[in-house]
């Protein structure tokens, strides 16, 4: 859902919220023990796990070794940067399984400091017709006062994200229900679309009729009723126009009063 500032303190952040030991991480170089869910989604065992538990033992996953420090890649272990493999890997695991996520504004600070909790959603709009386009837009609301930003994703990016609580933070319960909020959320894109320009709805509607009146002209003289239908079908999916949204990921995140 954002840019990785850290590498290493992402991939910290990313194994301690699957329940896997850190065995050591210093100076760019970490050890983690796997969890055997990790292991099935990381390492690519799946003979090994087929047969340990058609023995009935319980197996045993592996630890891992990441390198982050270029000066250190040559060590035992598996080099990882922006663009590796295993960053990809890692990167895929949490599209496919972490859709909705909850992170907090990484905060250094000696005193207790609250935390708000902001529902974000990032929405793709899509506009289908003639021809097709997609619009994505990033709503957050306050779930403590309804406060609502429609470039939130913009925002977030300006400051660090952590998948645990920083020292001395602690999080706000929300006083707006995630249902109502979303509800809320969704009013907004519903009346964002309803305010669009539909010159493109009406150019798409143009074409279709023209499709529809060339295809029954060259089917006159032709007695196949079931394949003229059929390719009226297809050029009604193709040309009238539609418009889409979809949640492409959110989730909760905990901010400071000052981000408002």
């Amino acid at each position: 859902m954002m840019e990785i500032a850290n590498l290493s303190d992402f991939l910290e952040g990313y194994f301690s919220s699957h329940h896997c030991e850190l065995l050591a991480n210093h100076d760019g170089v970490m050890t983690v023990q796997l969890t055997e869910q990790m292991d099935r989604d990381l390492m690519n065992r799946p003979f090994y796990w087929h047969y340990v538990k058609s023995t009935g033992n319980s197996g045993q996953p592996m630890k891992l070794t990441l390198i982050t420090n270029p000066n250190r890649r040559d060590e035992q272990g598996e080099w990882i940067h922006f663009g590796s493999p295993r960053l990809q890997q890692i990167i895929n695991h949490l599209k496919q399984n972490e859709k909705y996520t909850k992170l907090f504004q990484r905060v250094h600070t000696n005193t207790n400091t609250p935390l708000y909790p902001w529902l974000v959603c990032n929405i793709k709009i899509s506009y289908q017709g003639k021809q097709k386009k997609d619009e994505l837009i990033s709503i957050g609301l306050h779930l403590v006062n309804g406060t609502m930003h429609t470039d939130m994703m913009q925002r977030l990016q300006e400051i660090g994200l952590h998948m645990t609580i920083s020292d001395y933070c602690y999080p706000i319960s929300p006083m707006i229900k995630l249902k109502s909020g979303y509800l809320r959320i969704e009013s907004v894109i519903n009346n964002y679309i309803e305010h669009q320009s539909h010159e493109w709805a009406e150019a798409s509607l143009e074409t279709l009729e023209e499709e529809i009146k060339t295809l029954q002209y060259f089917y006159t003289a032709d007695n196949n009723p079931e394949q003229m239908e059929k390719e009226l079908n297809e050029i009604r999916q193709r040309y009238n126009p539609k418009i889409t949204s979809e949640v492409m990921n959110g989730g909760i995140f905990y901010l400071t009063e000052g981000f408002i």
